[in-house]
């Protein structure tokens, strides 16, 4: 046999093996092919096929993303925005997600768009801009729904953005505006409100507390009085003393009180034996002030 067919046949050969050995990546599965009809998935590893009879597809089962491009939805209320999201998904049977469908990007992006006018179409603005949270789930729903007889499966849908026009934009931006200086104008009034209330709650406890001491003042005063009336009282009629000498005091305690600002003069009870007294001293102190009898001649 020549050489140089055998070098021939020895590169065929060489290059027969190099198709039939193939490697499948640790993400990945392949689908075995021979003639045309599928016939088993090979998992991760060394796979050997036999080529041109059998041919190998590999497809990746890491988790994808499929970005959604800017679209304009008109909402329930008639305002037309710009929305645009992330599709977040994970092919879960290799078989089905190549015979079930042609493009599967191509599919979920159409079907994403779709879905989007749909979810956001029925609500209002406002919700729109509140409810991100809630159109990602609703979304996520349908899709996953739409996309599991691909054998894919959508893990979650993320908004980008929602974009209103300028002008609902400036409005939204004015409203804002008042209704921070709204609350900043209320909680001054509240604030005002409170130190008025503050300052009157303490103007009044302090009154209270004057007053109370003043009257707890005037009873200790009044206590101390009474104490020293009856200390005297109680000395008065210990001692027992005689009418002249209450007569003699009364007289100095009338002295003292006439030289005060007094109008009334309030006597005890007691009092008429003591003024009778003093009328004997008065006739007593009279008798001796009276002139002596002239001589009579004889």
């Amino acid at each position: 046999m020549p050489t140089g067919l055998i070098l021939v046949i020895v590169v065929l050969a060489v290059i027969y093996v190099f198709r039939a050995l193939r490697i499948v990546q640790q993400y990945e599965k392949a689908l075995i092919e021979t003639l045309g009809q599928y016939t088993r998935t090979a998992e991760p590893g060394l796979v050997i096929i036999f080529p041109p009879f059998q041919s190998l597809r590999k497809v990746d089962m890491r988790e994808q993303v499929i970005d959604v491009p800017p679209q304009d939805v008109i909402t329930k209320d008639n305002v037309l925005v710009t929305v645009d999201a992330v599709i977040y998904f994970q092919i879960t049977d290799p078989t089905k997600v190549v015979y079930n469908v042609a493009n599967f990007a191509m599919a979920a992006l159409k079907l994403a768009q779709t879905n989007l006018r749909n979810v956001v179409g029925d609500m209002e603005l406002d919700q729109t801009l509140t409810s991100r949270e809630k159109i990602n789930v609703q979304l996520r729903m349908v899709l996953d729904e739409a996309t599991d007889k691909w054998g894919v499966k959508v893990s979650r849908v993320e908004l980008q953005k929602i974009d209103p026009p300028t002008d609902i934009t400036d409005s939204m931006s004015k409203q804002m505006k008042a209704e921070r200086e709204k609350r900043a104008n209320i909680l001054d009034a509240e604030g005002f409100k409170q130190a008025a209330i503050l300052k009157a709650e303490g103007s009044k406890q302090a009154a209270v507390l004057e007053a109370e001491g003043k009257a707890e003042a005037i009873k200790r005063v009044a206590d101390a009085e009474k104490y020293q009336i009856e200390i005297v009282y109680e000395a008065i009629h210990t001692g027992r003393p005689t009418s002249d000498l209450l007569a003699i005091k009364y007289l100095e305690t009338l002295e003292k009180v006439a030289d005060g600002n007094a109008t009334k003069i309030f006597l005890p009870l007691e009092s008429s034996g003591v003024l009778g007294s003093i009328a004997g001293i008065a006739e007593v102190f009279k008798d001796k002030n009276k002139p002596a009898p002239a001589p009579k001649n004889g």
